[in-house]
């Protein structure tokens, strides 16, 4: 009888970092000036952020989660993050797109929690049950556990041919855990119309870009994919937590392209990717307003600005 693997330490990264540029209509509306979103009240009393730790303190504390934000923004996350230790705050000089924000949050946590599983999750998303989501981000991490050579993916089953999201087009059942994982056969970023209901009648999934790794796992996505990046970032490592830190990443990102890590470091890099359903939880990316006004709608939140 084979023995049930121990449970590794769990870690998350939030990421904080984006502009929001297709909302800034919508945040100076409600907070009446053009702030990220997710610093933004947009659905309920909390802004995205406090959302998403109060999603993610279900299976992970506040004290093994690093938050990557842009300095520029500080003036807007300073009243949420104040008094977090500094080793839990990735303050990007500049945005240079995901990868980057997902490599440098990654790198410092290994000096911290080398072994940990670390799941990452954008802070712009709206969620219907915080408890149901998590204890499928807790399955991905069990599974990890099973597989340490595994990155496992949270798809959402789609409610409608959706062509502005990433879809995820699953392949041959793993056989692990007590939830469906599956292999990933491709990646379809914003398809048309047509090829979205074919996406949704084969059993694809709405890409969260929610996923769970063991650190060093996810560092390995960005050694095949992108080895300029990560020799670029691993060259830091002895900076990091140190007086010299932020002047050596500023001189780093003065030249650093954008990277996005679906398609430079995911899509590159399809080996021992998995994929785990997430049913029965209402989901949205808040990118746009349409959607944002959608999920105002579903949740019955009516703000006296909705109207203004």
């Amino acid at each position: 009888m084979s023995s049930v693997p121990r449970a590794s330490e769990r870690s998350a990264i939030v990421l904080a970092g984006g502009e929001g540029t297709r909302l800034r209509a919508l945040t100076r509306q409600i907070a009446g000036e053009e702030i990220p979103k997710q610093f933004c009240k947009l659905v309920g009393s909390k802004s995205l952020l406090e959302q998403t730790y109060d999603r993610v303190s279900n299976l992970i504390p506040r004290e093994r989660t690093v938050t990557v934000v842009n300095r520029a923004h500080e003036r807007f996350y300073q009243p949420i993050l104040g008094g977090t230790p500094e080793h839990l705050v990735v303050a990007q000089p500049a945005g240079r797109g995901t990868a980057p924000a997902i490599l440098y949050a990654l790198m410092r946590l290994a000096r911290r929690a080398p072994a940990s599983v670390v799941s990452l999750f954008p802070c712009d998303h709206y969620v219907s049950d915080d408890s149901l989501f998590m204890r499928h981000v807790d399955a991905a991490a069990r599974a990890v556990d099973v597989r340490p050579e595994l990155t496992v993916l949270l798809g959402i089953e789609p409610t409608h041919p959706e062509t502005s999201y990433g879809w995820i087009d699953p392949a041959e059942p793993l056989g692990i855990g007590e939830m469906p994982l599956s292999g990933v056969r491709r990646f379809v970023e914003k398809p048309d119309s047509g090829t979205a209901s074919r996406l949704m009648s084969n059993g694809a999934l709405w890409n969260s870009f929610v996923m769970v790794a063991r650190v060093s796992t996810m560092i390995g996505l960005f050694m095949i994919a992108a080895p300029g990046l990560y020799v670029a970032f691993n060259s830091l490592r002895a900076a990091f937590e140190t007086g010299v830190e932020m002047r050596v990443v500023e001189r780093l990102y003065e030249n650093l392209p954008e990277v996005n890590f679906s398609s430079d470091v995911l899509e590159k890099c399809p080996v021992n990717l998995a994929v785990m359903p997430v049913r029965q939880v209402r989901w949205s990316d808040l990118g746009e307003p349409d959607r944002v006004r959608d999920t105002w709608t579903q949740t019955g939140f009516n703000p006296e600005w909705a109207d203004a």
